[in-house]
This record gives structure tokens, sequence and C-alpha cells, in this order.
């Protein structure tokens, strides 16, 4: 087997133990080969004889072939499923500390079998953290015969979970959770050890009994291994992970809101308010700040400065003009904001806005304006995983941010061959001059491939764009499913009937949906499954995930994409007069005279990525600077607020 895509890397002592590690390959299969004749108890006492030996001071390194030989057989027991050569190579790239990026299809939740449970051998505890709970259990129960089989426990945590529980699943050999439930779980340990250490000391000074039976849910950090990798590291590293504190009411604040959202519509771009395109900030003119000034106001807000007035203004028109319900969040039944993640079109439960935002669109909603509360313990995602003595990660999607992974995580990204060669093709682009001529374009090649009886997946950015074309779809006659952050619980099985005879799905985007689309019978023959995306996202790395649902293990397959020139990531990526002059010079072009532009939206994506890049390198930076001056003021960090 070739192994030149392992020794392609940036250099460093990473780089050469996988290489050294690659050539294992024949020894795991030897070693496979003789225990294939073991019972499952000899199996068992294999496992416990590795644990002894790694408890007596032997390298975890040179037990990596008996150990991936063991979970190879252990899994071809217990799942019908036998690693492939491909996925043992993921395996070690993982042990080592490096990103592996792995195609959709390529089994990557049972490659993370491997380095678990060699790490969990040290009986420190392994983390497996993914995107939501509905993943971590399904994997962990997929999972958990393989490590049984192994001697091994295996625990997961879910939202729900009371810290007893919590603490039982953090103990066991291997732990599955979402990145948010570990990063809350750490800072309520912190919390906890904090308040024990004050309890612990009396009036006098003097050491006391804590009264306090509590104890925290976690052991010490030692390895976590991330799944989707580039969603949790990368684009959730802008939104740190805060647990805020009880602040008081204010009737005056909250009827600022009110007020603001009330006049923000009177006021216009370019006339009253300027918008920076690049901090993605509105300033308003002398114009608008007079208009401010000239606005009624009610009595509730007579404290209120004309400063801070100003800033509820400019924060409601950023509210009204950036924030879209069922694009960025959503209204549930309860009358409560819920952000959609970009990146994977779910729903984020418990995630809120800072600096004011999240209210605003209460009151732009005309919702119940929840209090903005102060902070208590807060941890970003890049120091809460730069904790662990051990990382690695794996996605679908990461070679194009390697440079980030290397610089900010300190791992290397390694692209893992597929087991069968891809016959995914590409076909051209289409560009239209508007986004109404862009979906009807859409639909009419739906119904072609569905009268064909291929199966097709649509990809859309938001929730509003993926409903609209399911009624332009119910005008076509085309029946179809729609999975978008409305329909959680239903995602798995529409996902996985996506690829059967004439199949339509529509869905929001993607990333970390966790399930395989399998071709049905037949369905090879007519080209497989086809993948529309419908717009370019702001980041390549969400295109390719959809794009990769398409040609999974060697099955065909193709995909293609449509731009319109009133997308947003050109109001983006350039500017909204820079847009609309576009747009305006190019309507009454023809179709073979705007497919030429399809650069011009690549151009766009590139600086839009680089603007997220340089905003998560801002923070990065700057939590650095905040990190290192508290720790030199001996403060924690992680709770107290900078003075």
């Amino acid at each position: 087997m070739k192994i030149s895509p392992l020794t392609q890397l940036f250099g460093g002592p990473k780089a050469w133990r996988l290489a050294r590690s690659a050539f294992a390959l024949n020894q795991i299969t030897t070693l496979g080969e003789v225990l294939k004749k073991k019972t499952d108890a000899e199996l068992k006492k294999e496992s416990l004889s590795l644990r002894y030996r790694v408890k007596s001071g032997e390298l975890i390194q040179q037990l990596l072939p008996t150990a991936f030989a063991l979970v190879r057989e252990s899994a071809a027991r217990t799942l019908q499923m036998r690693h492939f050569d491909v996925q043992l190579l993921g395996g070690m790239a993982l042990f080592h500390g490096c990103i592996a990026e792995m195609e959709t299809g390529e089994g990557k939740t049972l490659t993370a079998t491997l380095p678990l449970y060699l790490r969990a051998l040290a009986g420190k505890g392994a983390f497996l953290a993914t995107v939501n709970d509905y993943l971590a259990k399904r994997d962990a129960e997929w999972m958990q015969p393989v490590y049984e089989l192994l001697a091994m426990k295996v625990g997961v945590i879910q939202t729900e979970m009371d810290r007893n529980q919590r603490r039982a699943a953090y103990a066991c050999d291997v732990t599955y959770g979402t990145a948010k439930e570990f990063g809350f779980d750490f800072l309520r340990d912190r919390l906890l050890l904090r308040q024990m250490q004050q309890e612990s000391v009396d009036l006098f000074g003097n050491p006391g009994q804590s009264a306090n039976a509590d104890s925290p849910v976690q052991r010490e950090p030692y390895f976590n291994l991330v799944d989707e990798a580039d969603s949790v590291l990368i684009d959730d590293a802008r939104t740190p992970l805060i647990i805020s504190s009880i602040a008081a009411d204010s009737e005056q604040v909250e009827a600022a809101y009110r007020w603001s959202a009330e006049f923000a519509e009177r006021f216009v771009e370019d006339l009253h308010f300027e918008f920076d395109n690049d901090k993605k900030k509105v300033e308003l003119t002398a114009e608008g700040r007079h208009q401010v000034r000239t606005l009624p106001h009610p009595e509730e807000m007579n404290g209120v400065g004309l400063i801070d007035a100003y800033e509820f203004i400019e924060r409601a028109i950023k509210v009204r003009r950036d924030f879209h319900r069922d694009q960025h969040y959503v209204v549930t039944d309860k009358g409560e904001i819920v952000i959609v993640d970009e990146a994977t079109g779910r729903l984020a439960e418990g995630r809120k806005w800072r600096d004011g935002i999240h209210q605003a669109i209460e009151a732009k909603e005309n919702l119940e304006v929840t209090l903005e509360t102060g902070q208590a313990a807060r941890v970003t995602v890049q120091d809460f995983f730069m904790r662990f003595r051990h990382l690695a990660g794996m996605t679908g999607t990461a070679i194009t941010s390697a440079h980030e992974f290397r610089k900010v995580y300190r791992m290397p990204v390694i692209r893992i061959p597929t087991n069968r060669s891809s016959m995914r093709s590409r076909l051209a682009p289409i560009v239209t001059a508007s986004g109404e001529d862009k979906w009807q374009t859409i639909a009419r090649e739906i119904l072609d491939l569905h009268r064909q009886g291929r199966p097709v997946l649509v990809g859309t950015r938001t929730i509003e764009k993926s409903e609209l074309l399911s009624q332009l779809l119910h005008q076509f006659k085309i029946p179809h499913e729609v999975l978008n952050a409305h329909k959680v619980a239903e995602e798995a099985a529409i996902v996985a009937k996506a690829g059967e005879r004439g199949r339509v799905t529509v869905a929001t985007n993607m990333a970390g949906r966790g399930t395989d689309i399998k071709l049905g019978p037949g369905i090879a023959e007519l080209g497989g499954l086809h993948v529309i995306c419908t717009e370019v996202h702001e980041s390549a790395r969400i295109d390719r995930q959809l794009i990769g649902r398409c040609g999974r293990q060697g099955d065909p397959g193709s995909y293609r994409q449509y731009q319109a020139l009133d997308d947003d990531v050109l109001e983006t990526g350039f500017d909204r007069k820079r847009a609309r002059k576009l747009r305006l010079g190019r309507e009454k072009s023809s179709a073979d005279q705007l497919a030429h532009l399809s650069t011009l939206f690549r151009k766009a994506q590139r600086r839009v990525e680089r603007q997220h890049l340089r905003q998560r390198m801002i923070l990065l930076y700057h939590e650095q600077q905040r990190k290192r001056m508290q720790e030199e003021l001996g403060q924690d960090p992680y709770l107290d607020t900078p003075h």
C-alpha cells in the first residue's frame, strides 16, 4: 500500500513518528491473524495485559500494533465491521496528535475507536467531542460493544444529566460528549473548586472543614479527539463558553432596547449611518445622531445618556440589517430566541450573542427581553482544548485550514487516502442575474433528475431559503423532504433515505450530520446521488462538506454549484455598493456572459475567509494577553474579571 500521503507533512517530530508508525500495517495484519483464533475471553485477557504493561511503564506508542489489532478484531466480531488499512492510517494520525482529513463515508466513527482505546490504556480517560448530543449518544452506543469486549467502560455526556451521572460518565475509560458540555463541565468544576477553597477557611483565616459534599466531575485533561474538528475548533472559536452570574433587573435598559427596536427602521444607510464591512460595525452619521436626539422616548429612559442612546440605536440597526429570522435564529414556541449554527444549520441551544445583540433581537421580535448577565466563568474553545495533554481531530474538510490548525493548535493536517477511488464528477457552475432566476433554474434541474429516478440532495444556506425552495418544488409537484433546524429529531432518518430512487432532499447545511447516504438499488447505474449547492458559502469548507455527500466510498455521484449576483457572499466579501453596481451592469447579460463570473464568487469567498481568520487571530491574541495579565496578578483567568 502507498503511504506517501502521510509523509507529505509540514515536517517536525509528529511527521516522523507517523511515518514510522505507518510501517506497522503489516505487523497489525499479522497479529490480526493470530487474534482471530482466540476466544472472546482471551481477547479480553490480552487487553488487560496491555493495560498492565502501560501502568508498568512501557511506552504506549510501542503497543500501537497490538492495540490496533485488538480493536480491529473486536469490531469484526461485535459489529461485523473490520477496519480498512486506510482507517488504520487514520487512527495512527489521530494517535500522534494530528488532524485526519477523511472523506465523507470513509468511517470516521469506527476509526476513532483505535486512538481512543490506545490512549485509554493509560487509565486517565479518553474523550471524544462531537457537535451534538444525538451524535454523541449514537456513536457511544454503536461503538460500545467494541470497547466492552476489550474490558473497557464507555460513558456518554448528555445535556439533561445531573452531576452524579456526569461524574460516573467521566470515570469511564472512554467518554463521548459534545465540546460544549465538556467545556461547561470544566467551568462548573472550576467554580466548585473555588467555592470549596473559600469554605475551607474559617473567619480567622485558618483551614477548616468544607461543608460542601460535592466534588468535581472531570478528571485531569489527558486525551481529547474532536469530531468535525473544523466546525468545533475553527467555526466555534469566535464564541467563548460563558457561565453567567445573576444581574439586577433594569426597566430602564429594557425600555431602551424596545425604543431602539421601534425606531431602527427609520434610519437609512449612507444617510443616517454607515456600515464598516470589515469590522461589521454600524456608525451613525451627524444626520443620524441628530435624528436620535429628535426621537420621542418613554419616561423609563430618562436616565439613559445620549451616548448610550446612540449605541442602542446602532445595535438595533445592526440587528435589523444583519440578523434575520430563520437564517441566523429561530423563535421557538416558548417565545425564545435560539441561534442557528451557521456551519451546521442546527439550533445552538443555550448559546447567546454577546454585547446586547441577543436582547436587541428579542426586542425586535417583540419578545420578553432577557436580562444581560454578568460573567461567572469563561473559557475560549482554543484555551479549553489546548489544556489537554494529547489532542487530535478528524473531519472531511481540513486541508484548507491547515495553516490555522498548525499555528493555533500545533496540529498538522494529514489527508488520509480513500479506500476506493473517487468517482465524483463536477458539472459546470451556473451563474444567474438574480436569485429568482436561480431558484427557477434549480427547480427545473431537480425536475429533470427526478424524472430519471436519480436522488438529489440540495443544500441551502438558511432555513428561509430551504422553505422557499420547498414551496417552489410543491408548485412543480415534486415530492421532497426538508431538513433544517426545525426537524432535528427526524434528521438521521431523512438523511439515511436521501440516496433512494427519486428522492429529493432539501437541507440547510450538511456539516456534522453524521449519517451516511447509501445508494439504493440501481442508483449507481443512473449516475448516483446528485448534489446541488444553491449558494456559495462564506467558507469553502462548508461547500466541500455538502459536496462530499455524493460519491462516497467509490460510488458514482455528481454536483453542481449555482450562484446569483444578489447572493449574500458578494455583499459580504466586497461591499453592498459594489455588489449593487455589479448587478445593475449584468442584469441583461446572457447565461454565457455570466458564466465567467464564477471566479468572482470564489474571490469574495476567500476574502470573507480571511476576515474570519483575522477575527479569530485577534480574539486569540487578546485572550492570551488577558490570561497572561491575570496570572501575573494571581487571578484565575477562567473565573476572575480583569481589573
